[in-house]
């Protein structure tokens, strides 16, 4: 009889062929004008992948675990930053994140019911929808278009506090960092919070620093279209101790217990806890310190990631070289089209490329947004364009008290009718960018 060892080893074996026959061909199919779909992004993927989760499948160990471990290690070591949990998506780790801010560990740092947090009304909604879930009060104010870096408008930022503001939080638009120097001294010299949602962003540079390292705390998202993939995931990143013990409890169901998943006593006084009106004894497994949430990820989804993780560079080097490509081949239409630039000091890993119609345009953005689907190039939105006028804040719009808004968001209003974007994922290879450059150009000329 064969040992598990041997029978592991011939799985794997079979896993590495059998993506060589039934994946590869896929992955490098040959692009076809006109014919071929061109996604705004995808999945990239090799065996090692597919060889990571087999080998997880094999443990059965099905909630976090080893490669859950190593890819929290892993990826801290990347970024700098001493703390990584691992979550079940980037929507996740913001709610993770912004609710880790309210723990009463935190004292009067802590954000309340009724307290303010400074935003944007561009972007996407799991941005926002924390604050608001939690009973505290958005802030919104505008971005900035004409200099093409789509990120919030710094100048704004005295004008949107109070005294009941207590963070920022705020994403990095379409990998674009937003003006950190600006922000970061902001929340330092008012004593404020800073949550980087990272989630579009990973790998991009800020005078030569990566972001998601500026904040208190950042998130990054592992769906399929982000820098990296687990399928489902994200995760919570910070270098303060005690944020990282109030993300693991909002993330672990609110226990107050440390130990990870399997592991008993860690604290080496499980049963000598006195905590609120519990009996002294209580068993620390159960305490909780939160009114928290199951956000754990996977061991599967983790193994994907630790194999992931290791083409991070290569993708963001393709992400910058793909942009680049496209700047180059549009840069002749300024006068009708404000092209992506970079925020100065900042090195991009791009998340898309961003395009907003001039009003002195002979065109639309729904026409060439219309135009290129029907040449199989797939177009996406700025997300909620602006998110203050979708039907989710139909009632909050009418509750006072329970949004602000600094001015009109004339620029935010304007990205929403205006702005598209294309992909720039490490799947478009030069002929994908050359047919989206053609076609634009050629619409353009009409």
């Amino acid at each position: 009889m064969k040992t598990e060892q041997q029978l592991r080893t011939e799985i794997k074996s079979l896993v590495g062929e059998y993506f060589e026959v039934a994946h590869r061909p896929k992955l490098e199919a040959p692009f076809v004008a006109g014919e071929t779909r061109v996604n705004y992004a995808g999945r990239m993927f090799g065996a090692e992948e597919m060889l990571n989760l087999v080998d997880s499948s094999l443990d059965f160990w099905l909630t976090s675990g080893r490669y859950c471990d190593q890819f929290e290690r892993s990826f801290s070591q990347k970024l700098g930053v001493k703390y990584t949990a691992l979550v079940n998506s980037g929507s996740s780790a913001n709610l993770v994140a912004f609710y880790s801010l309210t723990s009463p560990l935190l004292k009067d740092r802590r954000i309340r019911k009724g307290d303010e947090v400074i935003t944007v009304a561009a972007g996407f909604p799991t941005t926002v929808a924390p604050i608001i879930q939690f009973g505290a009060v958005p802030v919104f104010v505008d971005v900035k278009v004409d200099d093409g870096t789509y990120n919030i408008d710094v100048t704004q930022l005295e004008a949107a506090r109070t005294d009941r503001t207590k963070a920022v939080m705020v994403a990095h638009t379409l990998g674009n960092p937003f003006d950190l120097d600006a922000v970061k001294a902001f929340c330092e010299k008012h004593e404020l919070w800073l949550v980087e949602d990272n989630c579009d962003a990973l790998g991009s540079t800020y005078k030569g620093k990566l972001t998601g390292t500026f904040g208190d705390i950042a998130t990054s998202s592992f769906y399929p279209p982000h820098h990296l993939t687990m399928g489902e995931g994200g995760a919570v990143y910070t270098s303060k101790p005690l944020l990282k013990r109030s993300v693991e409890s909002f993330r672990d169901w609110g226990r107050d217990c440390w130990c990870p998943s399997g592991k008993d006593n860690t604290c080496n006084k499980r049963f000598g806890w006195k905590l609120g009106q519990l009996p002294e004894g209580y068993d620390h497994k159960y305490i909780y310190r939160h009114l928290g949430f199951n956000l754990k990820v996977t061991d599967m989804q983790a193994a994907i990631g630790c194999a992931q993780l290791e083409r991070l560079d290569s993708f963001t080097e393709a992400r910058r070289s793909n942009w680049l490509r496209l700047r180059e081949g549009l840069s002749n239409l300024k006068d009708q089209l404000v092209l992506p630039e970079p925020t100065e000091g900042a090195s991009p890993s791009w998340f898309g490329f961003a395009m907003t119609v001039r009003e002195s345009a002979s065109f639309t953005r729904n026409e060439i947004c219309e135009y290129l689907e029907e040449n199989k190039i797939q177009t996406r939105m700025l997300f909620g364009g602006n998110l203050l006028r979708h039907p989710a804040f139909d009632e909050l719009r009418d509750q006072p008290g329970a949004l602000r808004v600094v001015g009109e968001l004339p620029q935010t209003d304007r990205i929403m009718m205006n702005t598209f974007w294309v992909g720039v994922y490490p799947g478009m290879i030069p002929n994908k960018l050359d047919y989206i450059i053609d076609k634009i150009q050629s619409f353009a000329r009409k």
